[in-house]
């Protein structure tokens, strides 16, 4: 069976939504992010510091590819991951990209108190995230195979994920 990968701005649920449809479905979740982490042995954050963004895309990349390998995963990619076409290429074609379409003012709502999120933590996060949102939605939308409206409950969006995709629940 092949992967079912998650993509979407940050606070779209992809991690929550992933771990619903992994429990309902049987199979394993994985948070793209955390796998580099483990991998790494070190934060992203550290690893942003100590080898830059395009140091950190590098190691993604091959992250992608490795993930893809494997079969019957749910994997939340990361953020950015599949606003680069080299990491929606490895997926395209065997495995089946999901975007989890959650309006800006949703995802506003939601990390109104995130104090996790670098990108957030500035007097400007507003217009940040917008100017962000507005630069990857389209290249999520190019990427998906799938789009998911995610404004409800991670459960409710991971049975739509579930039924749109005709998996066994």
């Amino acid at each position: 069976m092949n992967n079912i990968i998650l993509c979407g701005f940050m606070g779209c649920g992809k991690s929550t939504v992933g771990k619903s449809i992994a429990r309902k479905t049987g199979r394993r979740f994985v948070d793209m992010d955390k796998y580099i982490e483990e991998k790494e042995n070190m934060s992203i954050t550290e690893i942003f510091a100590e080898h830059g963004e395009d140091g950190f895309r590098d190691i993604e990349h091959e992250a992608c590819k490795e993930l893809s390998e494997r079969q019957s995963l749910i994997i939340a990619a990361g953020g950015g991951a599949l606003t680069f076409e080299r990491n929606a290429e490895v997926f395209r074609g065997k495995d089946t990209i999901v975007l989890l379409d959650v309006p800006l003012e949703t995802i506003r709502y939601r990390l109104r108190n995130d104090k996790k999120r670098p990108l957030l933590q500035r007097p400007d996060k507003d217009e940040v995230m917008k100017e962000l949102y507005d630069k990857r939605m389209p290249k999520y939308l190019a990427a998906a195979d799938f789009v998911v409206k995610g404004e409800s409950t991670p459960i409710k969006t991971a049975f739509s994920v579930i039924d749109a995709l005709g998996l066994k629940k």
